[in-house]
């Protein structure tokens, strides 16, 4: 195309798409409403001012749509932003280093070793000093008085009913069945598979708040995880996701913004609705 080969004179990624948006005589609001984004997008990305566009994934997805309206090359202005994003690496050479032989003083060891065999000495003489605890021997219940033996048992007979009365042919009565260890219940656990077509941010919760996956993933990758309902789920390029909740297709109809992203709570029956968004750069 034109604007690839005449677009390598110009250097900076803001430079060349205001160039090309000027000579494609459109206006940033022009272009906003072409792309149905918010103009301050797109100034943001003229001005390379790329902090206040969020995560790394929203703004090549920014900087891919504006360049593909303007007719740019996508893929040269990637790799701009991809060679400019990287920190310059520090000049180990001028950190400066410490001297400790010369700060460190020869009292600093035995005046340690002093305090910490004072330390000591007081916690010995403490427990030294503390009384001996005598021990309590255990009082007899009373005597019962003669006859109350056979009362309390006939007593208790009375009391338990059908139950306590022996069985024909002089058997012992079977015992009630001991009570068995409570099953754990497995409701509202859910399984969600994730199948990305294209590169994609993606962070998933569970009810708990318990994060069972994040990450940028590329296109063909497959992921499945499983937790407590209602799944709290984050996509950066919602299009390019497919979700299936308990091997049901989960609907993205409505819920997605008009940058591609989508803030999800999915409950175990695969209902999904709008969850609140939270910030880009933490929770």
């Amino acid at each position: 195309m034109a604007s690839e080969a005449g677009g390598a004179d110009v250097g900076g990624i803001g430079a060349r798409l205001r160039a090309a948006r000027e000579k494609s005589g459109l206006s940033l609001l022009q272009a906003a409403e072409r792309l149905h984004v918010d103009a301050r997008i797109l100034e943001a990305l003229e001005a390379e001012n790329f902090a206040v566009l969020g995560a790394d994934v929203y703004v090549r997805g920014h900087l891919r749509r504006y360049a593909e309206a303007l007719g740019e090359s996508p893929s040269q202005l990637q790799q701009l932003y991809t060679g400019g994003a990287l920190p310059p690496a520090p000049d180990l050479r001028r950190i400066p280093r410490a001297d400790s032989e010369r700060r460190s003083s020869p009292l600093l060891l035995p005046g340690l070793l002093l305090v910490v065999g004072v330390a000591l000495f007081g916690v010995f003489w403490w427990l030294r000093g503390l009384p001996p605890e005598k021990g309590r021997a255990l009082e007899g219940a009373p005597p019962a008085p003669a006859g109350a033996g056979a009362h309390a048992g006939a007593t208790a007979g009375d009391r338990a009913g059908p139950s306590a009365v022996p069985a024909p042919g002089g058997a012992a009565p079977a015992p009630p069945p001991a009570a068995g260890p409570a099953r754990t219940s497995s409701a509202g656990e859910a399984q969600l598979a994730v199948r990305f077509s294209a590169l994609s941010w993606v962070e998933i919760s569970d009810a708990e708040g318990q994060r069972l996956l994040q990450g940028l993933y590329a296109a063909g990758s497959a992921r499945d995880v499983h937790g407590r309902a209602p799944l709290r789920v984050v996509l950066g390029n919602a299009p390019a996701v497919d979700l299936e909740i308990n091997g049901q297709p989960v609907a993205l109809a409505g819920l997605v913004h008009r940058n591609g992203s989508a803030y999800l709570s999915i409950d175990g029956g695969g209902r999904v609705s709008a969850a609140t968004p939270r910030l880009a750069h933490g929770d």
